[in-house]
């Protein structure tokens, strides 16, 4: 017994300094307060606005104090030139469930109902990028969880706010936004779901059938996107100084779980793991030839922008809930890392630069800019000309219309039980 209690006292006396020494090799914040000027409202051409992990809790009846000061973000700019981004986990913990289901199901529809009505009431426009946990947490249903989740929010967002990419398949799907912008959105979880359980294969409905075509797809619309910036969005981050990335609270170092995910075990939904590395090593292969000039995502529930391969730029941005957030350390390439509420603003300027803001939100709703900076865009072809503010006519690849809806949107019915077809990748049309 003795024996044993002098073995335990010896591996905490080896361990313990060891988990300390790991847990400050890192800074838990970086960059804080550094900002610089702000630019005039007459030089920009448009505006992204980027927020993840929104889907929890039930909303109350002042509403969560991020998505109010995303609200008030876009009215603040100009709202027919300013574009939500929801970067995924759109509703804890395991997505849109039947309508049988009818208390989890209405406190559903009133978190998506929150989130998609701070763009319409703010007269902007976006799109909600699919999570882990839109796909049932990533269960076996997951499939059919987050069409479901597709529809509701088609029917909801009356042409002006849409799921994309729609129906559980992979994307990309491309919106040229404006002459200075195209967003290419990916569906990472269709990476990391289980097999069996994604639409693959010669009899899947989706446009794009595996992996390899979806890396050549991708491929492809970086190299056409001419002299327009380009901006992936998916959920999962490619590198994370956060708990998915391997870095935790000191504290946690004095368990086990934290070795483990960093050894790949029961890490399917972190960096570590088998799938989430065949997705990163996917996307560096179709990002090489033509890297975007920012790749943005949520899944970790903090704010870090990183200057790192395979994109310009990589930010994370899952901090769309408050007080809902995790962990975060400086590793390489951090530009700016903290564990805070909020979400990132991405400026697009007529001449052609790029500004990135990282905006910190209180308890009362109010966003304050605690980093920015000037994007390197060195190298890049001249944008397009910014006369126009819409894109050319057949530009619009999916059904979300760039000026809102010419006609009230047609509710789309619940998800059968028989999958139905949607459209090939680039044809999609606007809303009716």
């Amino acid at each position: 017994m003795k024996t044993n209690r002098a073995r335990w006292t010896t591996a905490a006396a080896v361990l313990l300094p060891c988990a300390l020494l790991l847990a400050g090799c890192y800074k838990s914040a970086f960059n804080v307060g550094k900002v610089i000027d702000a630019v005039q409202r007459d030089s920009i051409a448009y505006t992204l606005l980027l927020i993840g992990d929104a889907g929890l809790p039930e909303p109350s009846p002042q509403g969560d104090p991020v998505i109010n000061a995303l609200r008030q973000a876009i009215k603040d700019d100009d709202p027919e030139q300013t574009f939500v981004v929801y970067l995924g986990d759109n509703l804890y913990p395991r997505g849109l469930v039947d309508s049988t289901e009818v208390a989890e199901r209405r406190v559903g529809e009133a978190i998506l109902n929150e989130q998609i009505d701070a763009i319409l009431e703010s007269g902007g426009r976006g799109v909600l990028v699919p999570g882990n946990h839109d796909w049932e947490a990533g269960g076996s249903d997951g499939w059919r969880f987050v069409r479901r989740q597709d529809r509701y929010v088609d029917e909801r967002g009356k042409g002006r706010v849409v799921m994309l990419p729609n129906s559980g398949c992979p994307g990309p799907e491309v919106l040229d936004l404006h002459p200075t912008l195209r967003l290419i959105m990916i569906d990472t979880q269709w990476w990391l779901q289980a097999g069996g359980s994604r639409p693959e294969g010669a009899g899947s409905e989706c446009a794009l059938k595996s992996e390899r075509e979806v890396v050549d797809s991708v491929r492809a619309v970086l190299r056409s996107a001419g002299g327009r910036r380009t901006v992936v969005v998916g959920h999962h981050p490619l590198v994370s100084g956060g708990q998915h990335g391997g870095y935790f609270d000191w504290p946690t170092y004095l368990q086990i779980h934290p070795y483990v995910r960093n050894a790949g075990f029961f890490a399917r939904q972190d960096v570590n793991g088998a799938e989430y590395t065949r997705l990163r090593v996917n996307m560096a292969g179709a990002f090489q030839a033509n890297p975007p000039l920012i790749y943005a995502a949520g899944h970790e529930h903090n704010l870090q922008v990183f200057r790192r391969a395979p994109a310009r730029y990589q930010v994370v941005s899952g901090a769309g809930i408050y007080g809902h957030t995790t962990s975060v350390r400086a590793i390489t390439g951090t530009r700016y890392a903290r564990r805070a509420s909020g979400f990132q603003r991405v400026t697009f300027l007529k001449d052609g630069r790029v500004r990135l803001a990282v905006l910190v939100v209180d308890q009362n709703g109010k966003a304050t800019e605690d980093f920015s900076i000037f994007l390197d865009t060195q190298g890049l072809p001249p944008v397009q000309s910014t006369e126009s503010e819409l894109p050319p006519a057949g530009t619009d690849t999916t059904r979300l219309n760039p000026s809102g809806p010419r006609r009230p949107a047609t509710p789309r019915p619940s998800v059968p039980d028989t999958p139905q077809p949607s459209p090939p990748a680039g044809t999609r049309p606007v809303a009716p």
